[in-house]
């Protein structure tokens, strides 16, 4: 395991060098850089890290300035972990690049079935109403990462096509692999998603910057995830209202994605504070059978969440 705080390296990619350079969103992108009389420090965090890895769970993270691309920390950021519904982003992503397409706008209706049953996450599988249009799916999954959302969405715009966008963003350790399953068999992906922290903090900068698709693209991305209601990992540092942050609260302003799973919780996100704006990747493997184990990963989350508070704020 490598564990690194870099002063003078640099968060940007050769997938960043392609895409072209976009004015940023202005609800997120930004923020002025640390001064000297408030240095970082992210030791709280990372000597929880290594206690966790120590203690068996496989760690990656990963932060970077949003206005330089700095990188801020880093554990074993290249390595592809299951990171359960934050591929969901991918989705997204294509969903959203699709709206502009007149046969895929807005306004289409999607139904749902048998077929894209499952349970779990999300409020539509209690819901009496069979369906609903385009963006209010993607506004579920944005908001409660609504697993027959997902499904009815991957079934509309097709997983190879999801692939497809993935590849031509250049993410080579980062995919959805799968629609949601209640269980999964031995033909199955094991894993709903997987992702890098290197390349999540590359996607969620170039999200918040409007450089992913296009601005517009970006936007509705950024929109859906910023109606989140988890706030249970990294953000449950921050000090928001789960249930209504897409204003500015005490000058922070954030939007994430979670993904929870039997021995697997990563979060992905973007903080901007009064100081700073932040990208961050946490993800963690760990043998769930006992539950101080899966509280001991939450506290580590939480402490990186306060290291990345004190960054930006």
């Amino acid at each position: 395991m490598v564990y690194s705080r870099r002063d003078g390296d640099s968060a940007t990619s050769s997938r960043a060098d392609a895409v072209p350079a976009r004015s940023r969103h202005a609800a997120l992108s930004g923020g002025k850089h640390r001064t000297a009389d408030k240095p970082e420090d992210f030791t709280r965090g990372f000597a929880f890290l290594g206690d966790l890895a120590l203690n068996g769970v496989q760690v990656s993270a990963r932060a970077t300035d949003l206005a330089t691309g700095r990188v801020l920390f880093s554990v074993d950021d290249h390595v592809s972990m299951p990171t359960a519904s934050v591929g969901k982003v991918l989705l997204l992503i294509e969903v959203a690049a699709r709206l502009n397409d007149a046969e895929f706008g807005l306004a289409t209706m999607l139904e749902r079935s048998g077929a894209d049953a499952v349970s779990d996450s999300g409020v539509w599988q209690h819901l009496q109403i069979s369906r609903l249009g385009v963006a209010d799916l993607a506004a579920l999954v944005g908001a409660t990462s609504d697993n027959l959302a997902t499904n009815v969405l991957i079934r509309a715009v097709g997983l190879h096509s999801v692939r497809a966008r993935t590849e031509q963003l250049g993410l080579s350790r980062t995919a959805l692999l799968d629609l949601v399953r209640d269980k999964r068999g031995p033909d199955d992906a094991p894993q709903l998603s997987v992702g890098s922290a290197k390349e999540l903090t590359w996607l969620l900068t170039a999200l918040a910057r409007g450089e992913i698709v296009d601005a517009e693209t970006s936007a509705r991305v950024i929109g859906w995830l910023s109606l989140n209601t988890d706030l249970s990992l990294v953000a449950s540092a921050f000090g928001l209202d789960p249930l209504a942050h897409r204003e500015s609260d005490h000058g922070l302003l954030m939007v994430n994605k979670t993904g929870t799973a039997a021995g697997v919780r990563c979060e992905v996100g973007v903080l901007r504070g009064p100081r700073a704006g932040v990208t961050y990747a946490v993800s963690m493997v760990f043998d769930d059978a006992q539950l101080m184990t899966r509280l001991a990963v939450l506290a580590g989350m939480r402490a990186v969440g306060a290291d990345l508070l004190e960054y930006v704020h």
